[in-house]
């Protein structure tokens, strides 16, 4: 039943009543998954780590490559400790995130705990570490100290010398700590036929004189003509991926509110929609020194470093323009700048043509054959990924990630349409869950959406299965692992990191796993034990977001009436405790950041007394209850679960209503 607010809380506190009787599958491998993670974590630190945090590597570093896989090894473990981990796996993150920072200091990767400089692309993914950790624990003074320093390295006045107020630009591709790193990395001197892992990707500038063809780099003179056309193009001016370097400034920002990290993101980002709209919407990948698009690309939009041109196109820019449009939502609570990422996504759908995976050329290949299975052999929709001098080329399935962003921030009509096209226009079943993990652990969008959408009710349990097998592999993989740590690859330890979150995101906060190249996680829904007072789900407890208001947006393709403008959203959410003998507390909070509000929760309550019954009795009782709608006027509820109790949650709550900020209910 409903309870006054407990004595200094402010928030409403309910209590389950209605029994739990036989578990539900979902939640007791939701809690199978915490505890099995709970093992690989600590499997994985014994392994592969030194007690002081780094990791166990006595390779020969790269010139400039190599620091983010360090830090990506474990990007997603502040994750799981805010989804509910053991207590013990904050410290140990943030141990090897201090490890691993003095080991690339040694390396030279690093100035003063930053990177000396190399592209967002990359860096993005190196920082997921460390948003995280600066999320899971906003109380840690050191890793505040840190968010603010590392921001002020691109504010107007830093003394690194990375931005140019005059043209509104970072001046090089590669940056950081150590100012702008002209030129590109030094093993690309010259650029041979034998690199043969970037041979998928074709010619890093298609426009050189005699080099038309990959061959064509078997000659010495053109290999060292294409590394002298990489340093001097490739290396100077703006580039889009740059973008993603406003998380550092939202991270910043997220602590205590400094106008000075809000307004260095929001006018680069400005600068940016600019230059897309003199183009008619089309975001530009280069700006050269004197603030020109297409300054050293003969006049071209495209062809910069990490852009639409080489080597990955939309899946480089896209996500830097989804990443930093995300941003500016937190920053001032308005949607008017996502046209940013939203007119980078469009411009490719609408170019999109019906192909097979399995007899179109593209890049990324094997990880659509993971993913779609049997699916890769169905005509589907495929849309160019990159723009070179003979046009559009490289056509993939859409990345469902990007979109699926943009919708969870804004709640929009608009986002959930273009998630509807996408679905219309697909060949493949969105129902299907396969068992993949790719090194972004992400990639599960479809069959979840389509859980949202209603169409997909095993979802829940399919989901949590995959998780569980990738565990499963991953132990297996570090069983049999004897590399020697001189020689392995960095990538080494990405391929045996055992946590995954995709799953947990998606079924307890109803929230689309984060973006790899550098995003910010606000969740739909953020869990706090009451007891403990610190962020997850409580020992016992599993919650699942099984409706959410997005989906009433996306069925108004089909006629249905929006939900947004200021309007109420709904998100659905069963609480359960397996615990036979324990009580425990939980706050519900709208959005992990704080900045939203719920009006009012509704919950189903039963009469007391009426379970469990006679003793006498071969079975208890039928219950009779009522749906009950209590006010809440505020970001959270706290719900107390008794033994073996239940509760599902439908949350009244609006979207963007105060101003978000890293802190706990009771900070």
């Amino acid at each position: 039943m409903p309870s006054r607010p407990e004595s200094g809380t402010g928030w409403p506190v309910l209590t389950a009543s209605v029994p739990l009787g036989a578990p539900p599958t979902w939640a007791v491998l939701e809690r199978r998954l915490f505890d099995v993670l709970d093992e690989a974590w600590r499997a994985f630190r014994d392994r592969y780590t030194e007690p002081d945090g780094r990791l166990r590597f006595t390779g020969t570093a790269a010139s400039r490559d190599g620091a983010d896989d360090f830090y990506e090894t474990f990007f997603n473990w502040p994750t799981l400790y805010l989804l509910g981990g053991h207590d013990d796996l904050l410290p140990a993150t943030k141990l090897h995130w201090e490890g691993v920072t003095r080991q690339l200091s040694g390396l030279g990767y690093l100035v003063d705990e930053f990177e000396r400089g190399y592209d967002w692309f990359h860096q993005g993914e190196s920082m997921l570490l460390f948003y995280g950790i600066c999320a899971a624990d906003p109380a840690d003074e050191r890793f505040r100290e840190r968010a603010e320093r590392f921001a002020r390295l691109y504010l107007p006045d830093s003394p690194s010398g990375n931005y140019d107020p005059i043209t509104n630009t970072i001046r090089a591709p590669h940056n950081g700590a150590g100012g702008p790193r002209y030129g590109v990395n030094e093993e690309w001197a010259s650029y041979p036929a034998s690199l043969s892992n970037m041979r998928p990707y074709g010619l890093p500038l298609d426009d050189l004189p005699g080099i038309g063809t990959w061959s064509d780099l078997e000659d010495p003179g053109n290999a060292a003509a294409m590394g002298a056309a990489m340093n001097r193009r490739l290396g100077h001016g703006d580039t889009a991926i740059n973008l993603a370097a406003t998380g550092l400034a939202t991270n910043a920002w997220l602590y205590g509110h400094d106008e000075r990290y809000r307004d260095w993101a929001l006018r680069y980002v400005d600068g940016w929609r600019e230059r897309a709209a003199k183009l008619g919407g089309v975001l530009p990948d280069n700006v050269g020194p004197h603030g020109e698009v297409g300054e050293l690309h003969d006049g071209h939009w495209y062809g910069g470093t990490y852009g639409w041109a080489w080597p990955h196109g939309i899946y480089s820019v896209g996500t830097a323009a989804v990443v930093a449009a995300v941003n500016t939502v937190l920053l001032t609570g308005a949607t008017d700048r996502l046209d940013l990422g939203r007119e980078a996504l469009d411009l490719v759908l609408d170019k999109g043509i019906d192909g097979t995976v399995t007899a179109t050329e593209m890049t990324n290949k094997p990880r659509w054959l993971a993913s779609l299975g049997e699916g890769a052999d169905r005509p589907t929709l495929l849309v160019p990924n990159r723009h070179g001098s003979a046009g559009w080329f490289d056509y993939q399935p859409p990345q469902l990630g990007l979109s699926a962003w943009l919708w969870q921030i804004s709640g929009q009509e608009c986002d959930a349409r273009r998630l509807a096209d996408i679905h219309r226009r697909s060949g493949y079943d969105w129902r299907t869950v396969r068992e993949f993990r790719d090194k972004e652990e992400a990639g599960h969008e479809a069959p979840w959406l389509a859980y949202l959408r209603g169409d997909n009710p095993t979802f829940p349990e399919q989901m949590l299965r995959q998780a569980l097998a990738q565990v499963g592999r991953r132990m297996a993989l570090i069983e049999v692992d004897d590399a020697d740590p001189a020689g392995v690859h960095f990538h080494h330890w990405q391929w045996h990191n055992p946590v995954v979150t995709e799953a947990l995101l998606q079924l307890a906060t109803g929230t689309p796993q984060v973006l790899y190249n550098g995003g910010l996680l606000p969740t739909r829904l953020a869990y706090f034990d009451a007891d403990r007072r610190r962020p997850g789900l409580p020992p016992d407890v599993a919650a699942l977001v099984d409706g959410a208001a997005a989906v009433d947006d996306a069925a108004a393709v089909d006629g249905a009436a929006p939900v947004g403008g200021g309007e109420p959203e709904r998100i659905g959410v069963r609480l359960v405790n397996l615990s036979p003998t324990r009580t425990r507390r939980v706050v519900v909070q709208a959005g992990s950041m704080g900045g939203d509000t719920i009006d009012a929760v509704s919950l189903d309550v039963t009469a007391d007394g009426r379970y469990p019954g006679d003793m006498r009795e071969y079975a208890a009782g039928p219950l009779s209850g009522w749906r009950q709608r209590v006010a809440v006027n505020g970001p959270r509820v706290e719900v107390v679960l008794p033994p073996a109790r239940q509760v599902r949650l439908e949350l009244e709550c609006r979207r963007r209503t105060g101003l978000p900020r890293y802190a706990t209910p009771w900070t």
